[in-house]
């Protein structure tokens, strides 16, 4: 119980002596023993690893996995050492649903089958996308981690306690600075009181008191200065070893890129496949193709215009064509308009001279 007591007391002896000198530093009223520009560079270039490294981290998690209610799950199961249970992904889930749907619409129907070809690409696209984020995991994710919540903790430990030995030494050349200057003042003394024995016996005790707190004091520097170079030996070490670490995530930055690679790889594939299965739907124009538009085109050159309901128009703006089925119009002109069966009520079919198409019936003036 003794024991206890007195480190007890020693360890808040130790504190208050930080806290006093940590204070005095601010306040300016104190030296500070500054580390070597070397050693300030490696602390700064180990700071700036561990920001971006917990910064690339955070976002890769968000990348491979966008739900944040499964992260936490996810995180929970790590925390409690339990086996994360297997999640679909979402394509796995959007096959399976559209393979059900074919099941109701029948598979022998055109839906149905499309639904049958649609729905195993997308499971197949899910299980790529699953083996991919179980490899970027493995192979980039858990050593950004590791790096987070091991190797950095021990540097920041070091650091903190290399932070404290600095302390220490700063209060000790402080104690010792005291300790010379009241040394000196209490060798003074008996010069002036040489005539006064009793005094002057004072004033020698007091001068070796002194000269016993001096070296008292001189002995804990010497170890308070050991202590603080070792451990700052230590924290160097560890500090330099943060090359290493630069390297080992170049590694796992790679194998995230091929297995990127390796992902995408396969969806095209499979996406190929599924066109191939499909009759190749990129042959099949896009709306803002030309290509119906075209067949419209020829479709007003084969309709002949009807005996009746042929009208004259004026035109009231300009108007230019967006494709060859339209007819470019200017203000003022005059043109022959009629209409053709299943046409859309705001367009007419435009004639002027050998030039036909679609015009629209705002931009007309219908004339009697």
């Amino acid at each position: 119980m003794d024991f206890n007591v007195r480190k007890l007391a020693s360890d808040a002896g130790i504190f208050f002596s930080r806290a006093v000198q940590f204070t005095e530093e601010k306040l300016g009223q104190a030296e500070k023993t500054e580390l070597d520009a070397h050693f300030e560079n490696l602390q700064s270039r180990a700071d700036c690893t561990k920001n971006w490294t917990e910064k690339i981290y955070r976002q890769t998690e968000v990348l491979l996995q966008p739900n944040p209610g499964a992260r936490i799950e996810e995180f929970l199961y790590e925390k409690l050492d339990r086996k994360v249970p297997p999640r679909a992904t979402n394509g796995e889930i959007l096959g399976q649903y559209m393979l059900e749907a074919a099941k109701e619409f029948g598979a022998e129907t055109p839906y149905g089958s499309t639904l049958i070809q649609v729905g195993d690409c997308q499971r197949r696209l899910g299980g790529a996308e699953r083996e991919f984020l179980q490899s970027s995991s493995i192979s980039f994710l858990t050593p950004l981690r590791n790096f987070l919540e091991g190797d950095w903790r021990t540097i920041s430990k070091e650091r903190r306690l290399l932070e404290n030995r600095r302390l220490d030494l700063d209060a000790c050349k402080a104690r010792l600075k005291k300790a010379k200057a009241a040394e000196a003042k209490a060798a003074a003394v008996p010069d002036f009181q040489e005539t006064r024995p009793r005094n002057y016996v004072l004033s020698a005790s007091a001068s070796a008191l002194w000269n016993e707190e001096l070296d008292k004091a001189e002995h804990e520097l010497r170890v308070a200065q050991s202590e603080f170079d070792r451990q700052a030996e230590v924290t160097r070490l560890l500090l330099e070893g943060i090359s290493s670490t630069h390297v080992n995530h170049l590694r796992c930055l790679c194998e995230f890129v091929e297995a990127q690679a390796v992902y995408y790889k396969q969806c095209h594939q499979y996406m190929q496949e599924l066109q191939r299965e499909m009759g190749s739907p990129s042959a099949v124009p896009p709306l803002n193709s030309q290509t119906p538009l075209e067949t419209d085109a020829l479709q007003i050159e084969e309709v002949q215009p009807p005996a009746s309901g042929t009208r004259n128009a004026k035109v009231l703006y300009d108007y230019d064509a967006a494709d060859s089925s339209e007819l470019s119009l200017r203000a003022d002109e005059l043109i022959t308009v009629y209409t053709v069966p299943g046409m859309d009520s705001d367009w007419l079919i435009g004639e002027k001279g050998n030039q036909k198409g679609k015009v629209p019936v705002t931009y007309l003036e219908l004339l009697s």
